[in-house]
């Protein structure tokens, strides 16, 4: 039997505590073991669920412990490389929160780093996980709904709390980098296409982060639009229009949280195919995903290049909106 990977977590974020760190003590081959937090009021509520869970007061104190295989970092996003890579310099494989790095640029490093200590790195881009997405990669990608013709997408959620990182932008704040990477990285995930130009971007900022942005890009095959706002009641949808139908992801980046998980498709003579995945834990398929290409060398499904197409395509939303990344 296959030893479960040992994770410790450098930093006890909320998100941490309420989906990933459960995530991590759920999933099949990953064992949670480790904390790294000075706050004894945070680390209780992991304790909640992982009572055996050591706490290390630093994050340093975390990557020198020789029981730990594997780290997860969900740092505000100005520390995630720099702490991706003392990670893997620390032979830990690395599960970090999106977006992994501010620049495509920056990429570089953390790919040469991977590579240097034979570690998997990967950005916690957890839909590409769900059987939703695989299953829209399948269809369209099948021709099911013809050739594809256009893609719009939406999210967006409230948020003007100023104290939020989402609204700091010393810490890498901004809409397009906390949720622009889904509405984005889903569509290259889904149609297997890399944007070619963004010849239309609009931005609107507050406190000098993004709030709203409004985008047109052209793909080879396909144009594509989409909205992110963090100042917008919430919504989040993403629909790939062919010349044969139409599917919709209507729950495509929160699923069960924000809604039900459900893909429809309508096609020739308003044929409607529903599918639905109710109580799957994209979290738990992500961590346990990553566990299994660490143990059996399997693809990962998500690796650093992806992301870093992902960044590039937000770097591009910022140069057409006139405010470089």
């Amino acid at each position: 039997m296959m030893k479960s990977l040992r994770w410790g977590i450098l930093g006890a974020a909320n998100f941490a505590e309420k989906h990933m760190g459960p995530a991590i003590h759920a999933a099949k081959g990953a064992e949670l073991v480790a904390l790294a937090t000075s706050s004894p009021e945070k680390a209780a509520g992991f304790q909640a669920f992982a009572p055996g869970i050591q706490v290390h007061d630093g994050y340093d104190a975390l990557l020198a412990d020789p029981a730990i295989d594997a780290v997860y970092i969900p740092l505000p996003n100005h520390m995630h490389v720099e702490w991706s890579l003392k990670a893997m310099a620390a032979g830990k494989h690395v599960l970090c929160e999106k977006p992994m790095t501010l620049a495509e640029a920056e990429f570089d490093q953390l790919i040469a780093a991977r590579d240097a200590a034979g570690v998997l790195a990967a950005e916690a881009y957890m839909i590409v996980h769900h059987p939703q997405f695989i299953r829209a990669r399948e269809l369209v990608q099948g021709g099911a709904i013809g050739t594809l013709v256009h893609v719009d997408a939406a999210f967006s959620f409230f948020n003007d709390d100023a104290r939020n990182i989402r609204n700091q932008p010393a810490a890498g704040g901004g809409g397009l980098r906390d949720i622009g990477v889904y509405t984005f990285g889903s569509a290259r995930f889904v149609s297997g296409e890399e944007p070619l130009a963004v010849p239309y971007a609009k931005l609107r900022f507050d406190n000098d982060v993004d709030i709203f942005a409004q985008v047109a890009a052209d793909f080879p095959s396909f144009s594509y639009a989409a909205m992110v706002s963090i100042r917008m009641f919430p919504r989040q949808e993403i629909t790939f229009h062919g010349d044969k139908g139409v599917l919709r992801l209507t729950c495509p980046y929160n699923a069960n949280v924000f809604d039900a998980a459900v893909l429809t498709m309508t096609t020739d003579g308003q044929t409607v195919t529903t599918e639905r995945w109710p109580g799957v834990n994209q979290y738990v398929l992500q961590v346990e995903n990553f566990c299994q290409s660490v143990q059996t060398g399997a693809a990962y499904p998500c690796p650093l290049e992806f992301s870093r197409g992902t960044q590039k395509m937000i770097d591009m939303v910022f140069a057409a909106g006139g405010r470089p990344a």
